[in-house]
């Protein structure tokens, strides 16, 4: 795989009598299986032509081109050209660092775990910390949460810190701890749990709030480190055929390493960015104001709010007991005042608000606050949203609508999530959970992603996951609550143009057509003609971002 940090249209130099002139270079993709939205409908295509960053035409089968004397002509081979897509919910610096760190998805038990730990340190010798993530007890068969002691058997004097598939907890081995200062005296902080043995020591498992404990032990990036693996980050979405990414609560760092790979030029994808309240010198940044790079490949109007944990974790905050955890309601990260102080004052001052929610007490208690708080500061045109609404309350499923809300939602934490759902939830509350199509019913807006690192950032695996609601091993048949599946077109839409309009960049990205950004991916598979249990096989050829190729297989 390589990516082409050059534009293939370039400038044609003609010397005049006057000083020398630059004109663009127009491109045509021909012989294509093109789709995009037009409407509510799904147009195909043959061709497109593009000139600098904006689209000229799209071309239908019966059209004529136009003389390809002066153009620079791509044939596109027969594959499938769409438009660029889009993951509404992701997390670009952790993701960068996911591919520089202990890879513990699909680990099949606590010792798998500690195993693939081993071998990471063992390839990266001389790290101060070893850091991995992606450990998922629910997987295991022991189906509960690791203990440092499994670690300390191997790293007695190396502090270790594993975070897990979601990122709401963290394994620590004893010496980390000892780094941290974490004690049998230690404790929880508000909105997180130290989980302790019966004799009241630490097993080094910390959830949400609590993770902050480790972290704190750890030196940060600098912007320079943070710049190396945000760019590393992005060429490898731009081999998923993503083109843009909302990158779902950055610090204000991490917004200045942005700005500054944007004025470089250095960015292969769109980012859309959501400020992390509360986060060190947040009001300082929401005071300075909205930012939008002129080439719209950096764009910041919108803040991230977190409720609760999640699901897997039992972070996730219920209004009743968790059904497999009598007496545990989960966690709020913040109390309600403090939440609606964060929203009301982001709000005032013109920002997107956009909370997570996964627990049915958190999406009403994000509910309550968006309809006093939206009247309050006259707002609703400015798109709030809900990150996951993942578990709601069948009644709070038509105020999203009211409210004009967009439902951020992750197709493949439903397939991921179904093997524990209905253990944590019980059967009444999962009539809730996870139900695209109730609320797409409600005439609420879906903008998908994926949440990447928690699960691959390929949207063809939320594509398929959307349509089917199976997993890779087409489980189970005919789809879990199937009659919640989303349509193809449905599916698309929210990869797409109702991504884009949850970002207010649905006039320059989310759909082919004249003027708009030339944005788009070509295919070795055909997307709307393959069978639907194959989706998640589709491969990327070529992924093109305001107008320049920046993968090619």
């Amino acid at each position: 795989m390589i990516r082409l940090s050059t534009s293939i249209k370039s400038a044609i130099l003609i010397a005049t009598l006057s000083p020398t002139l630059v004109f663009a270079k127009t491109t045509l993709i021909t012989n294509v299986q093109g789709y995009t939205i037009t409407g509510s409908e799904l147009e195909s295509f043959a061709a497109i032509a593009f000139t600098d960053d904006k689209i000229d035409k799209i071309y239908s089968a019966t059209d004529t081109l136009p003389s390809t004397k002066n153009l620079t002509v791509i044939d596109g081979k027969g594959k499938t050209l769409i438009p660029g897509l889009i993951d509404s919910h992701g997390h670009i610096l952790n993701y960068g660092l996911s591919l520089l760190r202990a890879d513990l998805v699909n680990s099949a038990s606590e010792q798998d775990a500690v195993n693939k730990t081993l071998a990471y340190a063992k390839a990266n010798a001389g790290l101060t910390w070893i850091q991995g993530r992606g450990w998922n007890q629910t997987q295991w068969p022991s189906n509960v949460f690791p203990h440092a002691e499994s670690l300390d058997k191997h790293f007695i004097n190396q502090p270790v810190w594993l975070k897990r598939v979601d990122g709401h907890a963290g394994w620590a081995n004893s010496k980390a701890m000892a780094l941290a200062g974490i004690t049998k005296d230690t404790l929880s902080p508000e909105g997180g749990e130290i989980i302790k043995d019966k004799n009241g020591l630490p097993t080094g498992v910390f959830i949400d709030n609590a993770m902050a404990l480790i972290d704190n032990s750890i030196a940060p990036l600098t912007i320079k480190q943070q710049k190396q693996v945000l760019v590393k980050a992005m060429d490898s979405l731009a081999s998923y055929g993503l083109t843009s990414v909302h990158d779902a609560g950055i610090d204000t760092d991490n917004l200045n390493a942005f700005k500054e790979l944007s004025q470089e030029q250095a960015m292969s994808i769109r980012v859309n960015a959501m400020l992390y309240l509360p986060s060190a010198k947040w009001q300082q940044t929401l005071a300075n104001g909205q930012y939008r790079s002129k080439d719209d490949m950096l764009t910041f109007n919108s803040v991230k709010i977190q409720t609760d944990g999640a699901l897997g974790s039992r972070g996730a905050a219920l209004i009743e007991d968790y059904s497999d955890h009598p007496g545990h309601k989960g966690l709020l990260l913040n109390t309600p005042k403090e939440f609606e102080h964060l929203v009301n004052t982001s709000m005032r001052q013109g920002y997107q608000v956009n909370s997570h929610a996964i627990g049915d007490n958190a999406n009403k208690l994000v509910l309550d606050t968006y309809e006093k708080q939206i009247k309050a500061t006259n707002t609703k045109a400015l798109r709030h949203r809900v990150e996951h609404a993942q578990v709601l309350r069948l009644e709070d499923i038509p105020r999203f609508a009211e409210l004009d809300l967009i439902a951020a939602m992750q197709a493949t934490h439903a397939t991921s999530d179904k093997n524990m759902a209905q253990d944590r939830l019980g059967p009444s509350r999962m009539l809730g959970a996870y139900a695209w199509r109730k609320l797409l019913d409600a005439k609420v807006m879906i903008a998908a992603g994926s949440d990447f690192p928690v699960e691959s950032p390929n949207p063809f695996f939320g594509l398929h996951a959307s349509i089917t609601r199976q997993d890779h091993s087409n489980s189970p048949k005919g789809g879990w609550f199937a009659d919640q599946k989303m349509t193809p077109l449905e599916a698309f839409r929210s990869f797409t143009l109702d991504a884009a309009y949850s970002g207010h960049q649905e006039n320059i990205i989310g759909s082919l057509a004249k003027g708009k950004k030339a944005d788009f991916v070509l295919l070795d598979n055909n997307l709307f003609t393959m069978p639907e249990q194959n989706i998640w096989q589709v491969s990327v050829d070529k992924t093109w971002v305001n107008g320049k190729l920046v993968y090619q297989k």
